[in-house]
């Protein structure tokens, strides 16, 4: 049996089918979702400096928590694992205490620079007094104290259409190309001098050529 049903549940196939999209989705819950993180899924992730964490209690009530850090925060375990330090903040605990009685989690991943966002199905699960491990997945020179770990393991993500993101860019971004348009900016602008400059020689009367003094 595949995970297509971790993502297509009885009731969202008995929605598709009252609603006439079964038929499109027909081969995907045949064969299933991937499960692994591939290379594309893996530069992604590199890339992305904000994520949302969705977690349930042992009731069913759902919690989202927002996730950051620098690009590339969330780290690649091994192929169905992803992990990422959990920093000191309000001391709500309440995604922590959703993990210690329910392990279902969420993961979605939206970069609106690109238009791009995944979905990733899983169990999530908090790793305390572990060093090696928070060293491993703490960004050196970040400003943030690192507490534990929470591991995600993944079990199904798919990618959603592009339709409805707003394009955004973070202040580095635009920073980033800003400094690239200046760039260009000197470059054309010592250029224009260098070419005002051969004209002002070249239409000058005492340049070779140009010599307009009456003949006798």
């Amino acid at each position: 049996m595949n995970n297509a049903s971790l993502v297509f549940t009885p009731a969202a196939q008995k929605a598709q089918a009252e609603r006439g999209s079964a038929k499109a989705y027909a081969a995907r819950l045949e064969e299933g979702f991937p499960a692994t993180v591939t290379p594309d899924l893996a530069a992604f992730i590199a890339e992305q400096d904000t994520a949302f964490l969705g977690t349930a209690n042992a009731q069913g009530a759902p919690y989202i928590q927002h996730r950051g850090g620098p690009k590339g925060f969330i780290k690649l375990i091994d192929e169905h694992t992803l992990g990422f330090a959990d920093y000191r903040g309000n001391r709500q605990y309440i995604t922590l205490a959703n993990l210690s009685e329910n392990d279902r989690a969420y993961l979605f991943l939206l970069d609106p620079a690109r238009r791009q966002r995944i979905k990733l199905w899983g169990r999530a699960r908090v790793v305390e007094n572990d060093a090696a491990l928070v060293e491993r997945l703490f960004d050196a020179g970040y400003k943030a104290k690192p507490e534990r770990a929470i591991l995600f393991t993944i079990e199904a993500w798919d990618v959603n259409c592009s339709q409805h993101i707003v394009t955004r860019f973070t202040e580095a971004e635009i920073e980033g190309a800003l400094e690239k348009i200046q760039a260009r900016i000197a470059e054309l602008e010592a250029e224009n001098a260098r070419l005002r400059a051969q004209l002002a020689v070249q239409t000058s009367p005492r340049a070779p050529g140009n010599d307009q003094t009456p003949s006798s």
